[in-house]
């Protein structure tokens, strides 16, 4: 009897190995074309779509590139500072509002909540036209200020770190830091965040990505070239009237991909060895 229920536990294990090698092979499978892709001449492309082994028209790709006024390094500049900078004003001030929200008893704290859920309901594209006439009436539309600041204001990030606070976060830690004379600031920046690794590292990566992917904003925001990101660009690479460069194209996207990869390798570490940090013995 425990021959045979070992036996089906080590065939449940490969199934499982299987299945989540199939699953990633099926994850990685596109970003794979896509590198190839890169790599291979238009008229490759056209014939066969679909290339798993590299070419040798790397560097062509790049020329008709640079030729298209795709300068890789102004985007790639221009793209980590707006992503940079809201990532770190999101995971910090949200981080923030959820402390106040866990760590304080305060009149209005519920309503305060349920009003961040209210905004949560409403979608971006609806005050769009209002925003930018605002940015352009205080002459912000060539600026990446507008791109950085109101990420500030993020009520999903925000319900998150609640939630994450409320089950990893104990009051009696920040009620002995108040007791030895620490600073709220202080407090929060030296126990509380170090406690929220995990959940910041995790929002951390998800804003950088979708910031890092905004298009619709920095399209209608700027309109000086040197002001472009990345997703503009590419956004902006388009054949003449006979033919339309793929492998170029390729080449541009690739380019816009790979420091999300960076990214996130870089904190994903963070996000396994966070799991149980924060939790507290009594």
């Amino acid at each position: 009897m425990s021959k045979s229920l070992k036996g089906s536990r080590n065939l449940s294990k490969t199934i499982i190995y299987v299945v989540c090698i199939f699953l990633s092979i099926l994850s990685i499978f596109p970003f794979w074309v896509m590198f190839m892709n890169a790599t291979r001449g238009t008229f490759e492309i056209q014939q066969n779509s679909i290339g798993l082994l590299p070419s040798t028209h790397l560097l062509d790709n790049y020329k008709i590139l640079s030729g298209k006024s795709f300068n890789a390094v102004t985007g790639f500049i221009n793209s980590m500072t707006v992503s940079g900078g809201a990532t770190l004003c999101a995971v910090y001030f949200s981080s923030l509002t959820a402390y106040a929200l866990v760590a304080y008893s305060w009149k209005m704290r519920q309503p305060f909540f349920t009003f961040i859920m209210a905004v949560l309901m409403i979608p971006a594209q609806v005050s769009s036209i209002g925003f930018y006439q605002f940015m352009y009436q205080i002459d912000l539309t060539n600026s990446f200020i507008p791109l950085i600041l109101p990420a500030i204001a993020s009520p999903a990030m925000v319900f998150f770190m609640r939630q994450y606070l409320l089950g990893n976060l104990s009051l009696d830690i920040i009620d002995s830091a108040r007791i030895d004379g620490a600073g709220e600031l202080y407090t929060f920046n030296t126990i509380v965040l170090p406690i929220m690794r995990a959940a910041v590292a995790t929002q951390a990566i998800f804003t950088f990505v979708l910031s890092w992917n905004n298009l619709f904003l920095p399209l209608i925001l700027l309109t000086d070239k040197d002001k472009y990101t990345m997703p503009i660009m590419v956004s902006l690479l388009r054949g003449d009237i006979y033919k339309t460069e793929y492998g170029s194209v390729y080449l541009g996207l690739s380019l816009t991909v790979l420091p999300l990869f960076v990214i996130y390798f870089m904190l994903s570490k963070y996000i396994i060895a966070g799991v149980s940090l924060g939790a507290i013995k009594e």
